[in-house]
């Protein structure tokens, strides 16, 4: 009796499909969930209204506030170029947004159970892909009502239409950022794109402030160009989803979950109110992404020396800081020009986000005790050297901008930039949160006070250095 012959085993042989997957997996957690539909939909119908309700108050009040005379007027084409400008800057700082998180993200368990598994990686992602897409389109079509709304706009055709471009681009910027995740290390077309509209910002607000401070300001559009927008947007969001669409099998296990994991930071840091959460894992990348550096001696002199100098070099290796910095400086001149009457209060919110982007050292010294232990010295003197690059910042920044205010009383701007830095100083130090405060029950529910006391070190502060400016400016 012969063997029956050798035979080759399929390896996809028996391998469910995406929808068979998805099926079992949603009725497993079905049986842990008591909740209903109708419960569902009933929380969707108040966080609808909510926004609703709250997003067109904001725009209302906005829109009161930019007409009052606290705030002062301005020409109506300076403050339509300079929304352009805040547009293409959002648009740009929403497309590393998306660059973060992915935008297509799994967590830990998909990752193991399904990403892992022989299952068709397009057909898997592609639900998930159509869900984020019809979301950018219905968020940026609100953005753009909400843009139109507050320029002034009541007209309900033109609102349709800059729904519709809002629309259109979202989608357009959703589906090219679906392509830019499964795009290869090392491509330079997602940096770029990134890039381009910051650069346009940039370029368009420095026209606007040169223009405004030599002339009468550049004129306003007779008609807004919405329609153009959405006819440029509808074949870029066609040919961004197709692509994206063909890109999805190439989307790895490590885009996606490297997404997840600035997800849930984002959330464990909003939900625990502790931004250092988040730019604890910001700030680890960005030393990773720098991957190795050139060793130079330091100068000679004391230990303080040696520390003041490895401050200064930090700024070297994480120049984006600087480049806010300087940025910062355009924005409050924008801002004058916008905005006269809320120019001093602008100036000092900006010189603290400015020296703000200065305290990596303050930061990191402040959260690690075995740093400080291995440097050595008393804690107020570590911490004494490395706000000193923070205060010259400050101060350098703070006389960059002085033509964009009313001078005042001769104390002020110095008593300013002094509590600028203690502000910042004070936000830079702040130890790790104690969850365990007291509450306060009121008829709007419990309210954590030592939570928000805590959370508010540094940022009380300024307020109160815009309260002395506004009053004594």
């Amino acid at each position: 009796m012969t063997a029956p012959p050798a035979t080759i085993a399929d390896p996809t042989a028996g391998v469910p499909t995406a929808r068979q997957l998805r099926t079992h997996l949603r009725r497993a957690r079905s049986r842990h969930h008591d909740h209903s539909l109708s419960d569902v939909l009933g929380d969707a119908y108040v966080m609808v209204l909510f926004v609703g309700m709250y997003g067109w108050f904001a725009i209302s009040a906005s829109r009161d506030m930019l007409d009052s005379p606290t705030v002062g007027q301005a020409e109506p084409g300076v403050r339509w170029w300079l929304a352009v400008a805040a547009l293409l800057a959002g648009a740009g700082l929403a497309w590393r947004g998306l660059r973060a998180l992915g935008p297509l993200l799994v967590t830990p368990a998909t990752q193991s159970w399904a990403t892992s598994a022989p299952v068709d990686r397009r057909a898997w992602l592609a639900p998930r892909f159509v869900l984020l897409l019809l979301g950018a389109a219905v968020g940026t079509a609100a953005l753009g009502v909400a843009v139109a709304a507050l320029g002034g706009v009541s007209d309900p055709a033109a609102l349709g239409w800059a729904a519709a471009a809002g629309a259109g681009w979202g989608a357009a910027a959703l589906a090219l950022s679906v392509v830019a995740q499964s795009s290869r290390a090392g491509r330079r077309w997602p940096t770029v794109a990134g890039a381009v509209p910051m650069v346009a910002a940039a370029v368009l607000t420095t026209v606007v402030v040169l223009v405004g401070h030599l002339g009468d300001g550049l004129p306003r559009p007779a008609t807004t160009p919405t329609v153009a927008l959405f006819a440029l947007a509808v074949p870029l969001a066609g040919l961004g989803t197709i692509l994206a669409v063909r890109a999805l099998p190439r989307v790895d296990r490590a885009t996606l979950t490297t997404g997840a994991q600035f997800a849930n930071a984002a959330a464990t840091a909003t939900i625990l109110l502790d931004p250092s959460l988040l730019a604890s894992l910001v700030e680890s990348r960005r030393w990773r992404r720098i991957g190795r550096v050139r060793s130079h001696r330091f100068l000679p002199g004391p230990g303080w020396w040696a520390l003041l100098q490895a401050d200064v070099r930090r700024l070297r290796r994480h120049p984006s800081a600087l480049l806010i910095w300087a940025a910062l400086i355009g924005v409050q001149y924008a801002a004058a020009l916008a905005l006269p009457g809320l120019a001093g209060a602008a100036q000092v919110v900006f010189a603290y986000l400015a020296a703000n982007r200065l305290t990596g050292g303050l930061r990191s010294i402040s959260r690690s005790a075995g740093l400080r232990r291995a440097l050595g010295g008393s804690d107020a003197l570590l911490r004494g050297i490395h706000v000193v690059v923070p205060a010259v910042g400050a101060g350098l920044w703070w006389s960059l901008t002085l033509p964009t205010v009313d001078p005042g009383p001769t104390w002020l701007a110095p008593t300013l930039v002094v509590g600028t830095v203690l502000a910042v100083f004070r936000a830079g130090t702040r130890p790790p949160i104690d969850y365990g405060g007291a509450t306060v029950n009121t008829p709007f529910g419990m309210i954590p006070i030592d939570l928000l006391r805590q959370g508010s070190r540094g940022p009380a502060l300024l307020a109160v250095l815009v309260l002395v400016q506004l009053f004594l400016g």
